[in-house]
């Protein structure tokens, strides 16, 4: 065992880097601590002959990873101070890391998987997930964005299935998260030591993890593309709800409903980011998100966002604006602009 921070621990099994995020009280959310530790160990993994592979996973039996430390991303964004963009970059660097790392990469996920939890999953080559995976992104309900490379592997997603996500947060699970390519196998968390102990002992990741693959299960998404499809290619928010409303079918009045209650101007950012990512690399995706995000966690919406679903837990936040009309185009582009030299560092 790897001396380190206590909410990450970092071992060598024989030719295996593993990686256990161990917070599993928060849902092992990730600290800005938990990432530099994590940008760190596999710089050095990197260079390790002995290390074929890397394993990450997550402690207890509920999560995987909620996400990153939100709260303590909106105590800087409510005294004014840079903790909270700094977190931030070194958590797109990371993503940005794993995306390219040149040794497999294996996420053995279970439970929820978030915002942070799917950037330290999807960017990985192989991306396995338990029966109870429940996987989104629900970051326009707290005033935020869609962010760790988002832009890139939802716009990705078969369809239009990414506009619908990244709008609602709906949570997902493992059929649909298969069948969207947002995790590449299905494995029980039962089995996850055993497939540890055979990639320590020097089996390939395609071999080991092909041992403990299960049968793709049903992906209920399947059912309701052609209508998602047709109603998220609208050319703007507002289309998207006014075709909803047209299509009087249940599932569009209630995804009309869930969207009404997210921030108006998280909604619009999402809808460019997604739009605009779709022609963009993982890194050029990064860094247009860390514009948006470092601009938006900084935002009275952002710090609203997380009193309501996290502190007061009142359900009823108070965004401004508080409509689509209201959000003006110019705003939504002034988030995109450049940070002249503060843009997110990547090689």
């Amino acid at each position: 065992m790897l001396e380190t921070d206590p909410h990450i621990l970092f071992e060598k099994r024989g030719a295996l880097g593993l990686i256990t995020l161990n917070r599993p009280k928060a849902l092992n959310a990730l600290t800005h601590g938990m990432c530099i530790g994590m940008r760190k160990m596999l710089a050095e993994w990197a260079e390790d002959d002995a290390v074929r592979a890397v394993a990450i996973r997550g402690a207890g039996p509920r999560a995987f990873c909620a996400g990153g430390d939100i709260r303590s991303m909106a105590e800087s964004s409510r005294d004014g101070t840079a903790a909270a963009v700094k977190f931030l970059r070194d958590e797109y660097q990371l993503n940005a890391e794993i995306g390219t790392y040149p040794k497999p990469y294996i996420a053995l996920t279970h439970g929820v998987v978030m915002g942070g939890g799917a950037g330290v999953s999807v960017h990985g080559r192989y991306r396995l997930a338990d029966e109870d995976l429940g996987f989104a992104m629900p970051e326009t309900g707290i005033g935020f964005v869609p962010d760790i490379g988002s832009s890139f592997f939802l716009s990705r997603c078969p369809g239009e299935t990414c506009m619908y996500l990244g709008l609602t947060g709906t949570r997902i699970g493992l059929g649909d998260a298969l069948a969207l390519r947002l995790v590449t196998h299905s494995v029980a968390q039962s089995d996850h030591a055993a497939l540890i102990e055979r990639l320590a002992d020097g089996a390939s990741a395609a071999d080991a993890v092909a041992v403990f693959a299960r049968p793709v299960p049903p992906a209920p998404l399947s059912e309701l593309r052609a209508r998602i499809d047709t109603i998220f290619a609208a050319s703007s928010v507002e289309a998207v709800l006014e075709r909803l409303d047209r299509d009087g079918s249940d599932f569009s009045a209630q995804t009309a409903r869930l969207i009404r209650t997210r921030s108006p101007g998280s909604l619009k950012l999402t809808f460019k980011l997604l739009r605009d990512g779709k022609t963009l690399a993982l890194r050029d995706c990064l860094k247009m998100e860390y514009r948006v995000g470092s601009r938006r966690v900084m935002s009275a919406d952002f710090r609203e966002g997380v009193r309501a679903v996290l502190i007061d837990k009142d359900g009823a936040p108070r965004w401004n604006p508080c409509h689509l009309a209201d959000v003006k185009e110019a705003d939504i582009a002034g988030y995109f602009n450049s940070l002249g030299g503060n843009e997110l560092p990547l090689p």
